[in-house]
């Protein structure tokens, strides 16, 4: 490792620079990677055009001390660089993906093995230093080891495949449910395999871009639906016996979406909020009080249940990842190819950026 190195940092609203920073060094109980690929998350996007959202300016965030300018970029895996004291298990050329969700350990909810509901919970790319830059700290107690069957550039939607597996599991999905997924974004087209994964019978993507639903037909869904076509209901009325959906998870992040996941389900239906909004959003909660449904929120992710979980299902090809890569791009370009979207056709779904010359 050199002394400095290039990162993507956040200094505030549309101003992120790709500037030199000094390379980290791994504290106790901490481990170093040299990040290969980092994704651009619809987060990010937030965050650089209407932040500082989840980032802190005013105060540092209690668990990593840090407040902006911070490196972006929390969709990252890497191989092991430098190993810090008292660290067991891991070495120099390890391969690891870390769970990027930090947490203080000691806070009410943690206690009770709730540390998406930290106290003073910190996310690694916003409240810290993260993966857009060469090399990034993680704490080495939140780090699994990759196996072979899955590639660098698959390891940078582990953390998105966190989030949806998470979802899931806040959805109670069971054998032979039937699961909405509303989105059909780079989540919203993982959440229907980890759906299909978990015993979901039938699996119905919602979404208005049509080559993003020709992915999920392609990844297996039994019926993808184009939102912004009044008839998508009936579409699914037709698989549900006109009852709607046992599950939605909601992936998109407007009104229409809340909406959309509220209308797909049947009574008595689950319904998860996933995606981050930047703005509060009306919500009709008549059909949710006449109907009984369930309304819940999908935050973060557990190191020590859903990361394993989100490995082995890429590993064994359950969830393929790869086929969401449609763009690949240099960090010197991250805000203008990334950020601002430019060359970004309407059905682009996961870019990745290489952070490095060996990328």
């Amino acid at each position: 490792m050199g002394s400095t190195m290039w990162a993507a940092r956040w200094h505030g609203r549309r101003d992120v620079r790709v500037e030199r920073v000094p390379v980290p060094h791994a504290a106790p109980g901490e481990v170093v990677l040299r990040v290969r690929w980092c994704g651009i998350c619809g987060t990010d996007v937030e965050e650089y055009r209407e932040g500082p959202t989840v980032i802190p300016v005013d105060r540092p965030n209690p668990i990593t001390g840090q407040r902006a300018p911070v490196t972006l970029g929390h969709e990252f895996a890497g191989t092991v660089a430098e190993v810090g004291a008292g660290v067991d298990g891991l070495a120099e050329g390890d391969r690891v993906a870390p769970d990027v969700c930090l947490f203080c350990g000691t806070c009410r909810y943690c206690r009770r093995h709730e540390y998406a509901l930290c106290e003073s919970w910190a996310t690694i790319g916003f409240h810290g230093d993260g993966g857009l830059a060469e090399y990034a700290r993680v704490p080495a107690a939140l780090c699994q080891p990759l196996p072979d069957a899955i590639g660098e550039d698959e390891a940078a939607l582990i953390e998105t495949t966190e989030v949806a597996v998470r979802a899931i599991r806040h959805g109670a999905v069971r054998l032979g449910d039937t699961v909405a997924v509303v989105g059909d974004g780079a989540v919203g087209l993982i959440v229907a395999q980890v759906a299909r994964a978990a015993g979901a019978t039938r699996v119905v993507l919602l979404g208005h871009r049509p080559g993003r639903l020709a992915v999920g037909r392609r990844l297996g869904v039994d019926a993808a639906l184009d939102s912004a076509d009044p008839s998508w209901r009936a579409g699914l009325d037709g698989l549900t016996d006109g009852i709607g959906a046992d599950v939605a998870i909601e992936c998109g992040g407007t009104a229409g979406a809340i909406r959309d996941s509220i209308a797909s389900t049947r009574k008595g239906g689950r319904i998860v909020l996933l995606a981050v909004t930047s703005a509060p959003i009306p919500v009709d909660t008549w059909p949710i009080v006449a109907g009984e449904r369930t309304l819940v929120g999908s935050v973060q992710h557990h190191f020590d249940e859903d990361l394993p979980t989100a490995i082995d299902l890429i590993a064994s090809g359950r969830v393929d990842v790869r086929s969401l890569i449609t763009r690949r791009i240099t960090l010197e370009r991250v805000v203008e190819d990334g950020l601002e979207g430019r060359g970004a056709g309407a059905d682009d779904i996961k870019v990745l950026v290489a952070t490095g010359p060996d990328a």
